[in-house]
């Protein structure tokens, strides 16, 4: 098969086109540019197309020929002209109409778990839109609506673990309690895969959720023995971690906590809204949030420095 798929060079997306590439799929990878922190994608043996997600005839080449769509691309916070709106649902609607035009038979579409109209966040609805415009592409579709993903090149391990490295505590979103699910990417990846053949994940939308639940706070512990580091972990109200988004949206590169990040974290992620169905049995995620599975996804070891903020990129 030729797949193509849009934020190929990210998180998620750079590692669904690895594990197409070894299958031997043909693979497109649609992005604005490389993530910085892992630019190996590039010499895999896919092929890049340097295209924005709401540029219509862009990908409309981009997808001549290919069989399905992995449409990956999001974005969590919003720089400039890439916003919510343009990023999600322009976006969106540019891949669903390139793709009718480009005659591709399958979109799958990476959702957020809980995202849903009418709740007050610009991510969650811009992301629920996006939804409702694939569910009602006339192409055959799943969307997988995933919680909190884990693995190399992550956000959560990389910024957690240097945080840890950086701070003596480690303040946790809200006075209440959270839970969250932590997905291991490659089970992510795994259902992806299946969902661009898989005739029992047409037309349906399905939750991705990791196989153990577990408080936000032992989350971070059990990040902090993998790094090897002890943590006191704090909770912090919600309007503390706005005022730390707001002000790390606008000096870092790739913000410790972004806004959206904030409204996520503010309520558990463990069930999602409005719907969807478990996967399949065998492709349920079965890798365990583990000290060892952490461990093994880690980045480099050390604090956020200079080269983290804005100011010092060149």
């Amino acid at each position: 098969m030729r797949i193509a798929i849009t934020g190929g060079t990210g998180f998620v997306g750079r590692h669904l086109a690895v594990a197409l590439l070894s299958e031997r799929h043909e693979v497109v990878l649609v992005a604005r540019g490389v993530d910085r922190r892992d630019p190996s994608i590039l010499g895999s043996g896919a092929r890049l197309v340097a295209a924005s997600t709401d540029d219509t005839d862009s990908l409309r080449q981009a997808f001549a020929g290919c069989d399905a769509v992995a449409h990956f691309a999001g974005i969590n916070r919003e720089i400039g002209a890439q916003t919510y709106g343009r990023v999600h649902v322009r976006g969106t609607r540019a891949v669903v109409s390139a793709a009718g035009a480009a005659g591709v038979g399958k979109i799958v579409y990476l959702s957020f778990l809980r995202a849903r109209p009418t709740c007050g966040s610009p991510y969650h609805e811009s992301k629920w839109a996006a939804e409702e415009l694939v569910r009602g592409s006339g192409i055959d579709y799943t969307i997988l609506k995933s919680g909190v993903i884990y693995g190399r090149g992550d956000h959560l391990l990389d910024h957690v673990s240097r945080a840890l490295y950086t701070f003596p505590f480690f303040p946790l979103v809200g006075l209440r309690p959270t839970r969250l699910r932590p997905a291991y990417v490659g089970d992510v990846v795994r259902i992806a895969r299946s969902a661009l053949t898989d005739e029992r994940l047409s037309r349906r939308t399905i939750a991705v959720l990791g196989p153990e639940e577990l408080g936000a706070g032992d989350a971070i512990r059990r990040i902090a023995a993998a790094v090897g580091r002890e943590v006191r972990v704090v909770p912090t109200p919600v309007w503390i971690h706005r005022i730390l988004a707001w002000v790390f949206e606008r000096t870092m590169t790739i913000p410790l906590v972004a806004a959206a990040q904030v409204r996520i974290l503010s309520e558990s992620v463990v069930e999602p809204l409005p719907f969807a169905d478990p996967p399949p049995d065998d492709l349920a995620p079965a890798t365990m949030f583990s000290v060892e599975r952490i461990r093994a996804e880690l980045p480099p070891a050390g604090p956020f420095g200079l080269r983290d903020l804005r100011l010092f990129q060149h």
